[in-house]
């Protein structure tokens, strides 16, 4: 099994999104899958100029000469594609936007009807199966709740089908590691693992782990004590330079 994980967090190998996806890398490995981290941040990709050159002048290819047709050549060559990014404004990193703006090529101009809506045909043969993996620093999983209907739309619109969620609130207390959180830390780390080993190996995440990836690591009352302490800290450091 081949999955290619997108990374489009602006902080890239630093990035506490970059933690959680080398976890889940690690579990997929151990279940024998070949996988690939790529970061659009070190990536040359413009925005989409929306001229349609590569639906009727130029079928299945860009105008724009930067990385994308590599890439693209990556992701239809998946069997699962991992998208993974912070949570920025309730959405997707303006990276991780500008990516899947560029994604067009691979769809064809001609509509169909589907389930009284209607959406692109394919111009490839077969779609990779989707992954989703996010973290937020705000205390609450509700934060999510655009990033879940955005792939859902995505899934229905592109004919594929997600295999995967994970939606990390409370990032921060990943790279935090003091001994109250560092068994916490741990532990979901080590669920991660067990997640993207569940998804070579079954398909898909089983109930139970679908279930614990979703629980606070900590209660949101301390965690946003927490957040506000950390960034008075931060604040109080800066201005003593």
């Amino acid at each position: 099994m081949k999955i290619t994980v997108f990374n489009g967090s602006p902080r890239g190998k630093r990035s506490i999104t970059n933690m959680i996806v080398n976890e889940f890398i690690e579990g997929a490995k151990k279940a024998s899958a070949e996988v690939e981290n790529i970061f659009l941040v070190d990536k040359k990709i413009e925005c989409c100029r929306g001229c349609f050159t590569c639906w009727v002048k130029t079928p299945g290819k860009c105008v724009i000469n930067d990385d994308m047709e590599k890439l693209i050549s990556k992701f239809v060559s998946s069997n699962i594609v991992v998208f993974a990014t912070p949570l920025y404004v309730d959405n997707v990193s303006g990276i991780m936007k500008n990516f899947m703006d560029r994604l067009i090529p691979i769809l064809d101009p001609h509509s169909e009807i589907d389930n009284c809506e209607h959406r692109h045909l394919l111009r490839i043969k077969k779609m990779p199966k989707f992954a989703v993996i996010s973290n937020s620093g705000f205390p609450e999983q509700s934060h999510f709740q655009v990033l879940r209907l955005l792939f859902n739309r995505i899934n229905r619109n592109l004919q594929t089908e997600i295999v995967a969620e994970i939606y990390r609130w409370g990032g921060p207390i990943l790279i935090d590691h003091s001994s109250n959180y560092k068994t916490v830390s741990s532990d979901y780390f080590k669920l991660v693992q067990v997640a993207g080993k569940e998804l070579v190996e079954l398909g898909e995440l089983s109930v139970k782990t679908k279930r614990e990836l979703e629980k606070p690591l900590i209660s949101s009352e301390d965690y946003l004590k927490k957040l506000n302490e950390d960034f008075d800290a931060a604040i109080e450091k800066y201005n003593k330079k």
